[in-house]
């Protein structure tokens, strides 16, 4: 619960004590700082006598209702930077080939990045472009741009919609490596593919984002012709 509430804005900076703690939660002084202590080795809060403990560091939101790069979700969260790792024309798996309605053998943009918050790491993003579009991607500034924002000043329109599968998956050895988490640690993979306002596929990304450090938020409308029984 505690974990919870800091992810949640709770606490401004500073939480109770622990007296105050465990009569909140009714349980003992011992329970808490059993609590406290393991979202100290998460990296969550700082602890320190005579000074009391505090938010270390909390979740960002990210938000799935808008077809947004990264550095347009997270603006007023701070600075997101790229590293990119490979930019280079490559002859993409088949069912790479078949989403982006590329012909067989024909070669794609393959770009890898690891995106920071800050110092943060944050995602490591694995990227499929039409080589069209993605060829004349490769020659602008990707450290500082989001390349949601460079497909549609090249392609001289708006991008037009995605499809968005989200699953839950561990880090294997190269992804805890990159984004500086334990092996195993908790991951969000996300696949997108994304279209041009014409409905043409034009990317395709595997982005795996630490879950220790991101909250999917989204909201929801019901059909109002779905409420009747049957």
């Amino acid at each position: 619960m505690l974990r919870h509430q800091i992810h949640a804005g709770a606490f401004d900076s500073t939480l109770p004590g622990e007296q105050d703690l465990a009569a909140e939660f009714t349980v003992s002084r011992n329970t808490v700082r059993d609590a406290l202590a393991l979202l100290k080795d998460e990296g969550l809060i700082d602890r320190a006598p005579k000074v009391g403990t505090h938010v270390a560091q909390r979740k960002v939101d990210h938000g799935l209702d808008s077809l947004l790069g990264l550095k347009e979700t997270l603006k007023g969260y701070g600075e997101v930077r790229n590293e990119v790792r490979i930019a280079a024309a490559v002859t993409p798996p088949p069912a790479v080939t078949r989403r982006l309605q590329l012909a067989p053998g024909s070669q794609a943009i393959y770009i890898e990045r690891l995106r920071y918050l800050g110092d943060l790491p944050l995602s490591l993003d694995l990227t499929y472009l039409d080589p069209e579009v993605g060829a004349e991607i490769i020659t602008r500034d990707l450290e500082h741009n989001d390349i949601f924002a460079l497909i549609e000043e090249i392609a001289g329109g708006p991008l037009g919609s995605a499809d968005l599968a989200l699953e839950a998956i561990t880090a294997d050895a190269h992804s805890a490596a990159t984004l500086q988490v334990p092996e195993g640690a908790p991951l969000m993979l996300l696949e997108r593919l994304t279209r041009l306002d014409d409905n043409r596929p034009v990317d395709l990304e595997y982005i795996r984002m630490r879950g220790d450090r991101v909250t999917m938020r989204g909201s929801l409308i019901r059909d109002t012709t779905s409420w009747e029984l049957t």
